[in-house]
């Protein structure tokens, strides 16, 4: 077996417990999937049991992916070498619909979760290890002092569920801190009832001065007067829910062009 290289800040799981654990989260019509940073395979493997029609992996690191092609040389041509964040994943499954799966580096998973976004249209299902205190973040509802910009923009589009925490023994090297495993289920809504784009921006822009009231985290921006609209902006943005970021989108002035 090869001796992994801690890549990105990945720390390799070792418990098949947890893995195959990991690996029964998924819905079970599942039909495409995407494992990202399979490492050696121990999540893989489970993964292989369960039969899923299209099943690929992505891993930047060369000798994990010499690795698994001896392992699983049955996937050999679904190893695709590069880095999730930077692939065009719609043109893995011709512009369908597919779910998400791994134990993601630490140092990356904020960034995996924004690449989700990117095809929240594709991405219905995320399954995916994280430090718990990222895990907790996302899951997290309005009003925590965790509740921050991946919270509001994830949950905006996702049901998320916490699932389980993991325990920092079953993996190698061993992180100093405990980590989570979190399902991010694609939920109804198509689009906002917004721009998305100013969306972004304005949950983004709320956050980096969390501490402030929105009226001053957000003194850049002009609203239409609208009811209630007082009374939101003397929150902080952690005290909103999505449909109030929504509700101060529509009410933007957007300068003209």
């Amino acid at each position: 077996m090869i001796k992994p290289k801690k890549h990105l800040g990945q720390h390799f799981l070792k418990d098949h417990n947890i893995a195959k654990k990991i690996a029964g989260s998924l819905s079970t019509n599942t039909h495409n999937l995407i494992e990202v940073g399979p490492g050696t395979g121990v999540l893989t493997k489970y993964l292989l049991e369960l039969e899923i029609p299209e099943f690929y992996m992505i891993e930047i690191d060369r000798d994990a992916i010499a690795y698994l092609q001896q392992q699983y040389p049955q996937l050999s041509e679904r190893i695709i070498p590069g880095d999730f964040l930077q692939y065009d994943l719609g043109l893995i499954f011709n512009k369908a619909r597919f779910s998400v799966i791994g134990n993601f580096p630490y140092n990356v998973s904020s960034q995996i979760l924004f690449r989700v976004l990117e095809y929240r249209d594709q991405v219905v299902e995320v399954i995916g290890m994280f430090q718990k205190e990222v895990a907790e973040r996302i899951s997290t509802a309005a009003g925590s002092k965790k509740y921050g910009i991946l919270s509001v923009l994830l949950q905006a589009f996702y049901n998320i569920e916490f699932l389980f925490t993991v325990s920092e023994k079953v993996f190698y090297p061993e992180p100093n801190v405990k980590s989570a495993v979190i399902r991010l289920t694609r939920n109804d809504t198509n689009k906002l009832d917004c721009n998305e784009k100013l969306f972004f921006g304005l949950v983004k822009a709320g956050f980096n001065q969390r501490r402030k009231t929105l009226r001053n985290s957000l003194k850049n921006y002009e609203f239409k007067p609208a009811e209630n609209l007082d009374i939101l902006l003397s929150k902080r943005a952690e005290q909103l829910q999505v449909s109030d970021f929504v509700f101060l989108t529509q009410h933007l002035v957007i300068p003209e062009q």
